[in-house]
């Protein structure tokens, strides 16, 4: 009876979970399809759900048209000079995790207390320093602000201080240096944590849309999300071509997730031990 019961129960469980996961991926499952089908199907009522024509002609006007190459290089690029301060705040996170030094506490506190300060208020002193350090309307000032965050020394912080102080002694006594131990120790361990980052880091500037706006004065600057857009400036509304658009934001961000998936939840846990 108590078996019947436990099936019953998972069960249910099951089917309501699987009606939450159809719901919640519906709007996406929408987005891609509607990016598949004419313009004219796109605004017909009552709507398709599935298209009855499905064409690629909407992509191909993105990149033919449009000019999304040169925003989609422009995002990659931003994405991979971002890619740059994981190694930043990895090392700072060692530091705060691994090193006593006079002060630590305190400059760690500081480090935390910087991620209640809105990123707005901080927009415009950045831009000053960038704009004097010749930096404005380049895709190196775009990526700047994403180099290091609080959030990410964080992390690294919580992670690295999981790693056994026993096993970095003897790696010491056996005459690693510190450069030495950080790279061909401590990072390869730190893999599910650098995994997360990664991803946080990808989505920052993937999703970027407000400091390229501002710190692009020329279009071919301009990142996908600020590129999405400009579409309804730049042509009449046309639902197919904002879809299209929108995917191409989405699913870099899916497939980099599902991969990275086993890593992601497995830093997350080990960051949250002591």
């Amino acid at each position: 009876m108590a078996d019947r019961y436990r099936l019953l129960k998972v069960t249910i469980v099951g089917l309501l979970l699987a009606i939450g996961a159809l719901v919640t991926s519906f709007p996406f499952f929408w987005m891609v399809s509607s990016s598949l089908k004419p313009p004219t199907e796109a605004v017909s009522y009552p709507p398709t759900i599935i298209p009855e024509n499905p064409s690629f002609d909407a992509y191909v006007r993105l990149f033919t048209e449009l000019d999304f190459g040169r925003y989609l290089f422009n995002t990659v690029v931003v994405v991979l000079i971002g890619g740059v301060g994981l190694i930043f705040m990895a090392m700072a996170g060692y530091g705060f995790a691994k090193f006593s030094f006079r002060g630590r506490g305190g400059l760690f506190l500081m480090v935390l207390m910087t991620l209640m300060i809105p990123v707005q208020v901080t927009m415009i002193p950045t831009y000053l320093i960038l704009n004097e350090l010749r930096l404005t309307n380049t895709l190196v000032g775009i990526a700047a602000p994403t180099l290091v965050s609080a959030f990410g020394i964080f992390l690294f912080r919580q992670f690295m201080a999981t790693i056994p102080d026993e096993l970095l002694e003897a790696a010491r006594l056996d005459g690693a240096g510190e450069m030495r131990l950080f790279w061909t120790m401590v990072l390869p361990l730190s893999k599910p944590i650098l995994a997360v980052q990664a991803v946080l880091t990808f989505i920052a500037g993937w999703n970027s849309f407000l400091w390229p706006l501002i710190i692009a004065t020329e279009q071919d600057k301009y990142t996908l999300s600020v590129a999405l857009s400009l579409l309804n400036q730049q042509i009449t509304i046309n639902p197919t071509l904002q879809m299209a658009g929108s995917a191409l934001m989405v699913i870099p961000i899916i497939v980099i997730f599902v991969i990275l998936q086993k890593h992601i939840v497995q830093g997350f846990t080990m960051s949250g031990l002591k």
